[in-house]
C-alpha cells in the first residue's frame, strides 16, 4: 500500500513540477500524453512516475555508488546532477515509447530534479511514507 501511495505522490509532484518548471516552446519539462482521451494525461503521469521509480531504484543506485567520490568532493551537490541525468533517462525511455516526459535540455532536467525532490520530500514527509516500517 505504501508503494502505491509513493507512486501517487511522485505523480502529483511530477505534475506540480511540470507546472513550476514548464516553459514555453522547448524550454522546461512537459508531459506528452498517450492519447487525447479524458484520463490519458493522468495515466501518463502515473506511468512516468512508475518508470521514474524503477529507473531510480535500479540505475540510480548503481550510478550513486559509482559516484561516491564526487558526492564527497561536492558535498552532496552532485546528487542534483545525478537526479537530472535520471530524469533524462526517463524522458529518453518515454520518448522511445512515443509519450511521457519531455525535457528541454540537461539543465532543465537538473532544475526539474531539484523541484521534484523538494516537492516529493515535503509530501512524503507530510504523509509519513518515508518512515521505516516497525517490525
Amino acid at each position: 500500500m505504501r508503494t502505491i501511495i509513493r507512486v501517487l505522490v511522485s505523480a502529483f509532484a511530477l505534475w506540480l513540477t511540470t507546472l513550476i518548471v514548464g516553459g514555453s516552446g522547448d524550454n522546461g519539462i512537459w508531459i506528452v500524453p498517450i492519447g487525447s482521451g479524458e484520463y490519458d494525461y493522468l495515466f501518463t503521469l502515473l506511468l512516468v512516475a512508475l518508470v521514474f521509480g524503477l529507473v531510480n531504484g535500479t540505475l540510480g543506485k548503481v550510478v550513486r555508488v559509482v559516484s561516491i567520490p564526487l558526492y564527497i568532493l561536492t558535498l552532496g551537490l552532485f546528487g542534483l546532477i545525478i537526479n537530472g541525468f535520471l530524469l533524462g533517462v526517463v524522458a529518453w525511455l518515454s520518448g522511445l515509447a512515443g509519450f511521457g516526459l519531455a525535457i528541454g535540455g540537461f539543465w532543465w532536467g537538473v532544475l526539474a530534479a531539484l523541484v521534484l525532490s523538494l516537492l516529493s520530500g515535503i509530501m512524503n514527509g507530510l504523509l509519513g511514507t518515508n518512515k521505516k516500517r516497525d517490525r
